[in-house]
């Protein structure tokens, strides 16, 4: 199934409230978040052997990856604010 098929309401309902780009850019961040707890959550399950305490080196990698690519999804959904609202005052 399409993500606009299976994620329609919540991508209706932030593009409505936020306009279409940082709507989607918001549904994103959701979706990210998602993929992070759940990475989280195995993570609790697959300890290194190398280093105990920690996750397997996978998990490390792909949860350090999800977060990066939240970080720059906000930048982005920073910057279009920013425009936005520079826009309206001249």
């Amino acid at each position: 199934m399409s993500v606009y098929q299976d994620r329609k309401q919540a991508l209706e309902e932030h593009e409505f409230r936020m306009g279409l780009e940082r709507g989607r850019l918001a549904v994103t961040l959701d979706l990210l978040t998602d993929a992070l707890v759940l990475v989280g959550q195995h993570g609790v399950y697959c300890h290194s052997a190398r280093q105990p305490g920690k996750p397997a080196m996978d998990i490390q990698i792909v949860s350090k990856c999800l977060t990066d690519a939240k970080e720059l999804v906000i930048s982005v959904m920073t910057e279009l604010a920013r425009q936005r609202e520079q826009s309206k005052s001249q």
